[in-house]
């Protein structure tokens, strides 16, 4: 589900589950596992086998599973979320192809994102099947490309392709496929030769509006989410949605 490498003292998470590494309680808990099992200061390079790094969440799963696995799936995915966010090193996501939806938000969640020249397409396209983000999942957007490009991505749910995400600050740079792995590595290195101490406050000191409002709004909001994703008419729509597919 989660393939491990060490490259030279950095370690990389490549996420592998179907064909498109879509998020499911199983992918998500694996996430959150495998961040955990990291040394705090170590850098990671989160990525994705085959033609994806993460096409979203796992529709078909939440249909089939009705309300009461949406809430344990909801709890961890944002679980997953901030495993990534909150890990004290450097991150970086090498973004090989479709980022979407949740799997986009994986990838705002790490410090530097680079991405894979060609036909990868990225965006928050929650609203077009007619699910609500979690709060982890909307500040960490904010966080990372500010409130304006939040604003238009989230509530235009538009796909773009990777020049436009360079442009809109999804992504820090644009490199040739097959030198995807080796330059988020040398970058990896790279940042994980500055300061450990240093690094993790200066990271934390930039997350911590992020933080404050995860935490004042997680317990408020996420209910109002969990039962947004419960209801027989979102139910009815991710059917419609998966049929149209």
């Amino acid at each position: 589900m989660i393939e491990r490498e060490d490259i030279d003292g950095v370690t990389v998470l490549r996420l592998s589950a179907g064909k498109v590494n879509a998020l499911d309680l199983e992918l998500n808990t694996a996430i959150a596992e495998e961040l955990g099992a990291v040394e705090d200061t170590r850098p990671v390079v989160l990525t994705g086998a085959g033609s994806s790094f993460c096409a979203g969440v796992d529709l078909r799963r939440i249909v089939e599973g009705g309300p009461d696995e949406a809430y344990e799936f909801l709890t961890s995915l944002s679980r997953a979320f901030l495993a990534v966010f909150d890990h004290p090193g450097p991150t970086i996501a090498a973004v090989n192809g479709h980022a979407i939806a949740g799997g986009l938000v994986l990838a705002l969640a790490c410090d530097h994102r680079l991405a894979a020249e060609g036909d990868g397409r990225l965006g928050l396209t929650e609203l077009t099947v007619g699910v609500p983000f979690p709060t982890s999942a909307i500040e960490i957007v904010r966080h990372a490309v500010g409130g304006a490009v939040a604003h238009d991505l989230v509530l235009s749910a538009r796909l773009v392709g990777v020049d436009s995400a360079l442009e809109l600050g999804l992504v820090d740079r644009i490199v040739p496929p097959d030198e995807l792995d080796r330059q988020a590595v040398a970058l990896a290195r790279r940042v994980g030769t500055y300061a450990p101490a240093a690094y993790g406050l200066a990271k934390r000191q930039l997350q911590r509006p992020a933080r404050i409002a995860i935490s004042t709004n997680t317990p408020t909001d996420d209910l109002e989410v969990n039962e947004l994703w419960a209801d027989d008419a979102t139910t009815a729509r991710i059917r419609d949605f998966l049929a149209s597919l």
